[in-house]
């Protein structure tokens, strides 16, 4: 994976999460690499809704910074992250939407793909969301680093529409996420949840009985 923190990462265990990023902190060898690792920790934070203890920490990360790129990405997508959790979804927008274009103009399209991904999630209509997913699955056609981004991006989509009651739309979207899922066999976890989903439009249409709802919003 083209994140090299995204290992360390178990969003069902937050406390473990933290505790790897911590251990992770004392090994950076420089101040940009641990403003990297601050921020996930400020995402640990902010999943917590410690949202004041999270901008400390950002702002942690943000001395230390000093000109690189791709910690100011993350840093941008974890402010956007925190604003989107706490309801400021115009605030996050425009954090995410600059975390994209400094990680796409700096080749950092993993990142770049994240930002996509969390644009989607925070604009508030139909239309601009079916944009930025497009815009996200784009990017991992022409950037192979970005092409895991495609299951969150269609996942999340399907749920817009599932929620509306567009249940075969829904349907065709958990479909084509659950397919690009199956080309990753290694992350048990996100193919699993996908099923999940599709077998929950399923039921909604009266063809099996339903499943629990795979939450969108976490990568998986």
């Amino acid at each position: 994976m083209a994140d090299r923190l995204r290992p360390l990462w178990d969003f069902d265990e937050l406390d473990a999460s933290e505790h790897r990023f911590r251990a992770q902190l004392e090994q950076e060898r420089s101040d940009a690499g641990r403003a990297e690792v601050l921020t996930q920790i400020a995402r640990v934070q902010g999943l917590r809704a410690d949202f004041r203890g999270c901008a400390t920490t950002l702002d942690e990360a943000e001395t230390l910074a000093g000109s690189d790129a791709t910690a100011h990405v993350r840093i941008e997508l974890e402010r956007g992250r925190m604003h989107r959790s706490s309801g400021q979804l115009e605030a996050a927008l425009l954090l995410f939407e600059s975390a994209f274009g400094r990680a796409s103009d700096t080749g950092n399209y993993y990142l770049a793909g994240d930002a996509a991904h969390m644009c989607a999630l925070a604009v508030q209509d139909r239309e601009t969301m079916e944009d930025w997913t497009q815009r996200g699955l784009e990017l991992g056609e022409r950037a192979p680093d970005a092409a895991y981004w495609a299951g969150p991006l269609l996942n999340n989509l399907g749920w817009s529409y599932y929620d509306s009651g567009e249940y075969e739309r829904a349907l065709e979207l958990f479909e084509r996420a659950l397919e690009v899922r199956e080309r990753d066999p290694d992350n048990d976890a996100a193919i699993v949840h996908a099923r999940e989903a599709v077998q929950t439009a399923l039921a909604a249409l009266d063809r099996i009985a339903p499943s629990p709802r795979a939450a969108p919003g976490l990568p998986r």
